[in-house]
C-alpha cells in the first residue's frame, strides 16, 4: 500500500513539474508585459511586477496595427481550417473504406510529407503562386496553409473513419442511400469530434505560422500577426521588450481560448480515433 501511494505521489509530482514547465514561459511573458521600462532594464528581474502598468499594451497598439493583423490571421486560420476539413473528410473516407495498394501508398506519402522542412518547399510554392498571381494575397496564403495541413488532416481523419462501424453504412445502403448521402448523413455526424480536433489543429497551425507569411506577404496591410510582431525589433536588433511581450501575450490568447472551449471534444475525439471496431 505504501509503495502504491508513493508511486502515485511521484506521478502527481512529475505531472505538476511538467505543468509548471509548460506554464513558465507564458507566465514570464505576461509578467514582462506588465512591467515598467525601469523594471525591464533592471539587473535583477522579478517574477511579479513591482508596479504593474498597462502602458505596454497601449504602446503596442499605438505602434503597430495589431487588430488589423489579428483579423488577417483569423481569416487565414479559419479559411485554412474549414477548407482542410471539407477536403480532408471525403478523402479520409475513401482511404479508410477502400483499402487498396493505392490508398496504402497515399497514406505512406502523407506520413513522409510531414518530414519536409519549410525551406525545401518554399521556392516551388512561390513559383506556383506567382504563376497563379496569388503572391501577396491572403487567398494564396490560405492555399499554402491548406496544402500544409491536408496531409495531417487526412492521416488523422482516416483513423476516425475506421473507428465508425461499417455496418451503419451498410444499413444506410440497404435503405437506398448513396455514398455521398451516407457520408453526409451517417458518417459525418459520428466524425464530429475528429473533425473538430482536426480543424483545431489546422487553425492553431495557421494562426501561429510565421515563415510562409513572411515570404509571401509583402504589403503591410496584408501581413498576419506573427509577422507584425517582428516589427517591434529594430533594424539594429534593438528590442522593444515591453510592447513586444504585451502583443505576444495577446497573440497567444485565441489558441488558449479555443483549447479551453472544446477541450472535452478534442479528448473524446482522440480516444475515438484510437479505437478500432
Amino acid at each position: 500500500m505504501r509503495t502504491r501511494t508513493g508511486a502515485r505521489l511521484g506521478q502527481y509530482a512529475a505531472l505538476l513539474a511538467y505543468l509548471a514547465f509548460l506554464a513558465l514561459p507564458f507566465f514570464w511573458l505576461v509578467s514582462t508585459a506588465f512591467k515598467s521600462p525601469r523594471e525591464l532594464g533592471s539587473a535583477h528581474p522579478t517574477w511579479i511586477p513591482r508596479d504593474p502598468t498597462p502602458a505596454n499594451f497601449r504602446q503596442a497598439f499605438d505602434e503597430q496595427p495589431l487588430l488589423h493583423a489579428a483579423l488577417n490571421s483569423l481569416l487565414a486560420a479559419l479559411g485554412a481550417a474549414v477548407i482542410a476539413v471539407l477536403i480532408g473528410t471525403p478523402m479520409a473516407y475513401v482511404v479508410a473504406r477502400r483499402r487498396t495498394a493505392l490508398s496504402r501508398a497515399a497514406t505512406g506519402w502523407v506520413v513522409v510529407s510531414q518530414a519536409f522542412p519549410f525551406v525545401l518547399v518554399i521556392i516551388p510554392l512561390f513559383l506556383v503562386l506567382k504563376s497563379l498571381r496569388l503572391i501577396d494575397s491572403l487567398a494564396g496564403l490560405i492555399l499554402v496553409y491548406v496544402v500544409w495541413a491536408l496531409p495531417f488532416a487526412l492521416w488523422m481523419l482516416t483513423g476516425y473513419v475506421r473507428a465508425v462501424p461499417a455496418e451503419l453504412e451498410e444499413a444506410a445502403a440497404v435503405d437506398g442511400a448513396g455514398r455521398l448521402r451516407t457520408l453526409v448523413s451517417v458518417t459525418a455526424p459520428l466524425l464530429a469530434p475528429g473533425i473538430v480536433a482536426t480543424a483545431l489543429f489546422a487553425f492553431v497551425t495557421a494562426w501561429n505560422e510565421f515563415f510562409f507569411a513572411l515570404v509571401l506577404l509583402k504589403t503591410p496591410e496584408k501581413q498576419t500577426l506573427p509577422v507584425v510582431l517582428t516589427h517591434f525589433i529594430g533594424a539594429e536588433g534593438a528590442l522593444d521588450l515591453g510592447p513586444l511581450a504585451a502583443a505576444a501575450s495577446l497573440a497567444t490568447l485565441p489558441s488558449l481560448v479555443v483549447f479551453a472551449l472544446i477541450q472535452r471534444r478534442i479528448t473524446s475525439g482522440m480516444l475515438a480515433g484510437a479505437v478500432k471496431s
